[in-house]
């Protein structure tokens, strides 16, 4: 293995450990849990050695360089592997991208609005059409947890989600999986613990209406302890595995 490789190794190894441990003291099962790891910014070469590692689930956040990037591990990793993997699109979706990330994204987890909601759906249809894909979108609601500030992060106010929630559910070709927010930076443990108690609680509250929309990603590289001990299921990783971007562009 190349020292790249072992070095992600090692650091793949640790975030594996620090969840098995957050699990054991929440009293969960470790298969409950679904680790993302985000490859944003580095090369397609970093991800194949992922997936040599067992990691089947990848995130990205810019169009342009997530569709290159899985045309490019197409071609780089065995088809037995590359077809148990999935893309998840994290970042913001422009309307305007939406038949380019139909093309290639497994789940779109921003999904925070009408509009980008009924753009994903015909993007999707025509994917289908082409013969670019044969499976529906799987889905979650972006949920806006700092209500009113303008952090460029995307969302949609919790008391707005359920609303957002059916129109998914209601479509032909999208499939409503649960919820997916990002913690307000610069809080305290309390403060952590209560913003992740806010996202469990939607997710509970959608799941209500749609039984089968359980996912709940939450929790990154600084407080995935803290998302599993209120219940995620999705865990979006990436400089605690890959590194600083700086270092490996």
């Amino acid at each position: 293995m190349s020292d790249r490789g072992e070095e992600l190794s090692a650091s793949l190894g640790a975030v594996r450990e620090r969840i098995r441990r957050a699990c054991e003291e929440s009293g969960r099962s470790e298969e409950e849990v679904t680790l993302v790891v985000v490859t944003k910014f580095f090369p397609a070469a970093d991800a194949v050695h992922l997936i040599d590692l067992g990691v089947r689930d990848l995130g990205e956040n810019r169009d342009q360089e997530a569709s290159a990037k899985v045309a490019e591990l197409g071609e780089l990793v065995a088809p037995e592997l590359w077809s148990q993997t999935r893309m998840h699109f994290i970042g913001q979706v422009q309307t305007k991208k939406a038949r380019s990330v139909a093309r290639y994204a497994d789940v779109v987890q921003s999904v925070d609005r009408p509009k980008l909601v009924r753009a994903l759906d015909r993007a999707v249809g025509a994917a289908v059409e082409a013969g670019e894909r044969s499976a529906p979108l799987d889905v979650t609601v972006q949920l806006d947890l700092e209500e009113g500030e303008r952090t460029g992060r995307g969302g949609i106010a919790p008391s707005e989600a359920p609303e957002l929630a059916d129109l998914v559910a209601g479509t032909e070709h999208l499939r409503l999986r649960g919820v997916m927010a990002v913690a307000p930076p610069d809080l305290d443990a309390d403060g952590r613990r209560k913003a992740f108690e806010r996202i469990a609680a939607s997710a509970r509250q959608i799941r209500g209406a749609h039984p089968d929309a359980d996912w709940v990603s939450a929790g990154m590289s600084g407080d995935l302890e803290d998302a599993i001990a209120v219940g995620a299921t999705h865990l979006r990783v990436g400089s605690a595995i890959l590194g600083s971007r700086q270092s490996h562009r």
